[in-house]
């Protein structure tokens, strides 16, 4: 998702869902999902702690991972495991699994949808006897705009 352009329809959305949900999106929460939706590549909790410390510059880190896990739990944010790093959910309004293109070059990273993928995986998992608890494909690779030179 993360981009700033629906960055604000984002946080309605994600004001909605907290609401519907009974749960508070805080002040904090939303200056963290902002940071996160606003960017265009995944963010580390350093590079939000980093952000935030520009107006807070007493903010802990506690405070961001705190957030991060909040915002984990309500499906707000993805997290991609081999970065390390966070990304803005492009349809946190239903539950879903992602894949995610991530461009090795720029930093950029685009969610997908594809239930084949996913039904695959779970057919394949399956077939093993494995029952998987969490799934998060990454596909590194070059982006489009880094292929052409853009």
């Amino acid at each position: 998702m993360s981009h700033a352009a629906s960055s604000s329809s984002c946080m309605q959305i994600a004001e909605h869902l907290c609401r519907q949900r009974g749960v508070r999106l805080t002040r904090q929460r939303r200056k963290v999902l902002a940071i996160i939706n606003s960017s265009e590549q995944a963010m580390g909790a350093y590079d939000i702690l980093h952000e935030m410390r520009a107006a807070q510059p007493r903010i802990a880190p506690p405070t961001v991972y705190r957030a991060l896990e909040f915002l984990l739990s309500e499906g707000l944010i993805h997290k991609l495991e081999s970065l390390h790093a966070f990304v803005g959910c492009a349809h946190p309004d239903h539950p879903h699994l992602s894949q995610f293109l991530i461009c090795n070059e720029c930093g950029a990273v685009d969610e997908l949808h594809n239930d084949s993928v996913n039904h695959s995986l779970t057919e394949a998992a399956r077939a093993k006897g494995f029952l998987p608890e969490r799934r998060t494909v990454e596909v590194v690779g070059r982006c489009d705009r880094c292929q052409s030179g853009n």
